[in-house]
């Protein structure tokens, strides 16, 4: 054991410092995807590790990697861009720090900066809009029409609408299936739909192409080629131009929030259908619909019935 051990601080040593990180980085990534963690989490974490490492190449050792994290997160960005890097750095040089790479974590003491959430307030006219823009009689237009109603009627996240294959959908029971390992928190959750969605995804199955095979993503490309985030971000971009409005595929999820609690909706089952982790997100599109509870409230009040109010009347003046 103690000979193995020699050898592996040698390997280290042996290995140029400027290719040091990309040796404890590729470790690093096996050793997250052994965890279970998503294609995308891992990506995000060599896209990180890469960034800052490009800048500066030679700041892999004790001495020099706090002079140029500091540099590097003191650069002017936004909040959420700021924690962003914090995240995911930090959970790099940890390991580092528990596997000898290094002595301590740069990024020890850093806190995350209070970010202002983006949630989007589209109304109902603008989405009436918006689910007529597709041209239905085309393959495409099919597609970004089953899609958009998708995502308005169930908060669906774009990448896991893009993932879902004909096995996840049954049409029968008006649901979804969003499979553990496309879900962003790794977590499988099953989505209802209404039957106008599951009408328009049906019309989307019955126009692919018979050598389409059961793999093929359900919301393709005309060639039966998978999508990605970006080719549908332009997609919505075109919409965007023609309505007038700009519309983001994420926004879609905000909408579907926001109606949601309005018509009803409880806030625990909307976490559940949106597959946050907690309720901290949630919250948030709760309080962006206390406006509309006050004006129920008013509505609604018992006291409506039970105290009226008197109105006053107002005398007339004297000529």
């Amino acid at each position: 054991m103690a000979k193995k051990r020699v050898s592996s601080v040698a390997k280290k040593k042996s290995t140029p410092k400027t290719e040091q990180w990309k040796e404890a980085l590729q470790s690093f990534l096996l050793w997250k995807q052994a965890q279970g963690l998503s294609e995308t989490t891992i990506r995000d974490y060599r896209t990180h590790a890469n960034i800052f490492f490009k800048r500066h190449p030679q700041a892999f050792n004790s001495k020099k990697i706090k002079p140029a994290i500091y540099e590097y997160m003191s650069e002017p960005i936004k909040p959420a861009t700021f924690n962003l890097r914090l995240a995911y750095l930090r959970a790099f040089f940890n390991w580092c720090v528990d596997e000898g790479y290094l002595t301590e974590n740069p990024l020890a003491g850093f806190k995350r900066r209070k970010a202002e959430s983006r949630i989007v307030n589209l109304d109902e006219e603008t989405l009436s809009r918006l689910i007529k823009q597709p041209d239905t009689s085309t393959f495409a237009g099919l597609r970004d029409h089953a899609m958009i109603l998708l995502t308005l009627d169930t908060g669906i996240r774009p990448k896991e609408a893009l993932s879902l294959l004909t096995d996840d959908i049954n049409l029968r029971s008006l649901e979804v299936h969003v499979r553990a390992e496309v879900a962003k928190t790794t977590n499988s959750r099953t989505l209802p739909i209404s039957p106008v969605t599951a009408k328009a995804i049906k019309e989307l199955i019955a126009a692919r192409h018979p050598e389409w095979r059961m793999k093929t993503p359900v919301f393709c490309s005309c060639e039966g080629t998978p999508l990605n985030r970006h080719t549908w971000g332009d997609r919505m971009e075109m919409y965007s131009r023609q309505i007038g409005t700009w519309v983001r595929p994420y926004d879609l999820r905000h909408a579907f929030a926001l109606q949601y609690l309005r018509n009803g909706g409880h806030a625990l089952s909307l976490q559940r259908l949106m597959g946050h982790a907690d309720l901290t997100m949630t919250r948030r599109y709760v309080a962006l619909t206390q406006g509309d509870l006050r004006q129920q409230h008013t509505l609604a009040s018992p006291l409506n019935t039970l105290a009226p109010q008197k109105k006053r009347v107002r005398k007339a003046k004297a000529n």
